[in-house]
């Protein structure tokens, strides 16, 4: 009895070790079928249109692509109508290595140490849509672009186009002179606020999620943006009068901050810049329909629109590219460097 009890106790201590010995080979093949970098990455997208703008509805449109190229291993959420914050806000928090993209100009990324950037928010600066896209493909801009890289942030996409930005009061204003002393709201950046000083105006920054209200209580006087922005965010309830001024050619780039970039696989990272880029065109193509769309329905809805001598608001804008204050920060003969990368 002794001899089968040994026997049985060895039989079982067997069956144990190869149970213990198979257990590990189970759940190597439960991890391999369910590893950790399978997990999409996420990638929020915060920006201050409204629903239905263009820059929306290309944004829907960039989220799809990335969603459909990556097989699933990147996800988009998008958060319009400044449901993150300001773009400042943003900035900071790509800065501090979150997976946040925004939209921002080279007047912010003046703001951010990349003083030459700021040139192209200077008013009245391009006279074609066409000057725009042949400064974007420079070797200037290339430089810029770098530059703005060692700052910690990364351009994914610079060929959207924003609109031109047009300017609606509560007042009329049919002269340059008009706008003397008028609070007009602007992004909190420099060359905005002295774009719109040199005109005579008394710039007012505020982040765009206060300016209804502003506008209602009368705190400020108007807001300048493309027109689409000026119909879907209702502002005409409150602002009844539009100058068709057009002082910026506004292209819009969408920006990560360097280090999320970089954690990005090569793919990942490919397919970001290449849907970027394609969303953009998307954007354009819808920009303009909508954008002669939102004008006939500001007009339909009690707006005046005033006629303006261009030209005088042109020849008062040129003290801009004077002001000591901004061109201290640029490169020498700044100005005719990116006349030139124009032509």
């Amino acid at each position: 009895m002794k001899k089968k009890s040994v026997i049985l106790m060895v039989a079982l201590l067997v069956m144990s070790l190869l149970t213990a010995c198979g257990a590990p080979a189970k759940d190597s093949a439960e991890t391999a079928k369910n590893p950790e970098e399978t997990k999409p990455v996420i990638i929020q997208i915060g920006y201050g249109n409204n629903p239905g703008e263009p820059i929306d509805l290309a944004a829907n449109e960039w989220k799809k692509l990335v969603e459909e190229r990556s097989n699933g291993t990147m996800k988009i959420e998008l958060f319009p109508s400044a449901q993150l914050g300001s773009k400042n806000d943003l900035i900071d928090q790509m800065l501090a290595g979150d997976a946040v993209i925004t939209l921002a100009d080279g007047a912010f990324y003046a703001d951010r140490g990349v003083k030459d950037f700021g040139i192209v928010f200077g008013p009245y600066l391009f006279d074609t849509w066409e000057e725009c896209w042949k400064l974007t493909e420079s070797d200037w801009y290339k430089e810029q672009s770098a530059k703005l890289e060692e700052k910690g942030l990364k351009l994914l996409a610079s060929n959207w186009m924003y609109g031109d930005r047009h300017t609606l009061t509560t007042k009329p204003v049919k002269t340059v002179a008009d706008l003397k002393g008028m609070k007009i709201r602007v992004p909190n950046n420099t060359i905005q606020i002295k774009g719109f000083e040199v005109l005579g105006a008394t710039p007012t920054p505020m982040a765009f999620g206060e300016v209804y209200t502003a506008l209602q209580q009368g705190t400020i006087d108007g807001l300048e943006n493309p027109l689409t922005v000026l119909y879907n965010g209702k502002f005409h309830e409150v602002a009844k009068y539009l100058i068709l001024d057009a002082h910026v050619k506004n292209f819009t780039t969408w920006i990560a901050g360097t280090d999320f970039f970089n954690t990005l696989t090569p793919e990942q990272q490919q397919i970001l810049i290449e849907t970027g880029k394609e969303a953009g065109i998307y954007n354009n193509e819808i920009q303009e329909k909508l954008n002669k769309e939102a004008l006939e329905k500001l007009k339909a809805e009690g707006v005046e629109v005033i006629d303006i001598n261009k030209d005088e608001f042109k020849e008062k804008a040129k003290a801009f590219y004077e002001l000591p204050e901004i061109t201290k920060d640029w490169s020498e003969g700044l100005y005719n460097t990116v006349k030139d990368a124009m032509k």
